[in-house]
């Protein structure tokens, strides 16, 4: 099969043939049909994490769909599988032990894994997966609309189901969100469904983006480029008629947006970080403890969560701005990522039929 492997750090991916992998007995062999690409791919390839044990070669690609290519011989019927199915890969695996696994929270648990972060991922044919880490989709999808729900389809939606029960929302209150490309573009819809009436107000530097949020059902959209808190408190007022935001979900994770952010904030408004742009968080103590301000961190989403986002897709529910990727073009578009020029998700999409057993050979288009 054709993997894209990452060999060492700050080089690019090694596009190459490797045997198809053997599955353990509770495992599932997964035939890929599209694998999204995320700014964390581009930040692993950099060393961003470079505190996590990898033993090179690894295959990258955390946001993956595919097809029930075989099933290990330990995989319970109850786990209601077959060969052909059209499934996701729930991307904690934990260890199912903790207190944070008993809870359903998998990916937050310390011993714990990722696909594409030491197991293999998704940029690659087929990949060898838990069964209990697949959800199972009856309407079938697209490929490149089914990938990204997985990471950046969720993710948000798990942050603001925190804003909700911060009780920050509600049709008397105004919300903002940070970043309008990938993880921005799903959080305003999920803002629309989730925060009972809110007024949802998108910030972010590219107009284009801003455009595509407002199609999304953003009320109001701001462009932030070279303007000051105070300038953005004034067009936040001619907007809303409030100066001030009662709840704000980053998707970018940078420190500007973080401390501009915190700086719009009401009296007890809640923030949650979902972006990784930078690697520390510097805002002033005084506001924040005189306020009575939140700050909530959001990582991932649990198995639920996921179950909930598929939901709503199956039912139409969900509109995607998506580039489909050529296996080949994996590197150009990984320095597009590096570059901030996706509009939307970017997703590998190998060109297999829905309707396939899943274990016929692998193309290589």
């Amino acid at each position: 099969m054709l993997a894209a492997r990452m060999h060492s750090y700050k080089q690019p991916l090694v596009l190459e043939e490797v045997k198809i992998p053997e599955i353990l007995p509770d495992q599932v062999l997964v035939r890929v049909g599209g694998a999204g690409m995320c700014r964390s791919d581009v930040q692993l390839i950099d060393g961003y994490f470079a505190g996590l044990k990898l033993e090179f070669p690894i295959t990258l690609g955390h946001e993956i769909a595919g097809l029930v290519a075989a099933i290990g011989e330990r995989v319970p019927q109850s786990s209601q599988l077959a060969v052909g199915d059209q499934v996701v890969v729930a991307a904690g695996w934990g260890d199912g032990i903790c207190r944070q696994c008993r809870v359903g929270n998998e990916q937050l648990c310390e011993h714990g894994s990722w696909p594409g972060f030491g197991p293999p991922g998704g940029y690659a044919e087929f990949i060898p997966v838990p069964y209990r880490q697949l959800i199972r989709i009856e309407h079938k999808l697209k490929w490149e609309e089914l990938a990204p729900l997985t990471d950046a389809g969720v993710t948000p939606y798990r942050a603001i189901k925190k804003l909700r029960s911060a009780e920050v929302l509600g049709p008397d209150r105004v919300m903002g969100v940070f970043g309008a490309s990938g993880l921005g573009s799903y959080a305003v819809q999920y803002a629309k469904l989730l925060s009972a009436g809110a007024t949802i107000v998108v910030f972010a530097r590219n107009d284009e983006k801003l455009a595509i949020a407002k199609e999304r059902g953003a009320d109001f959209a701001i462009n932030t480029r070279g303007k000051s808190l105070t300038d953005l408190q004034d067009e936040l007022f001619k907007l809303t008629g409030r100066r001030k935001l009662d709840a704000a979900l980053d998707c970018v994770g940078a420190p500007e947006t973080i401390q501009t952010g915190i700086g719009l904030l009401a009296t007890a408004g809640a923030f949650v970080s979902v972006g990784l742009m930078g690697n520390r968080i510097d805002i002033p103590l005084f506001p924040f403890t005189s306020g009575e301000l939140t700050y909530h961190g959001s990582f991932w989403a649990s198995y639920s969560d996921l179950q909930e986002v598929l939901a709503l897709a199956q039912k139409g529910r969900i509109q995607h701005s998506i580039k489909r990727v050529r296996f080949e073009d994996i590197n150009e578009n990984l320095e597009l990522l590096r570059a901030g020029e996706i509009i939307g998700r970017a997703v590998v999409v190998f060109d297999i039929d829905t309707g396939s057993d899943g274990l016929k050979a692998p193309t290589k288009s």
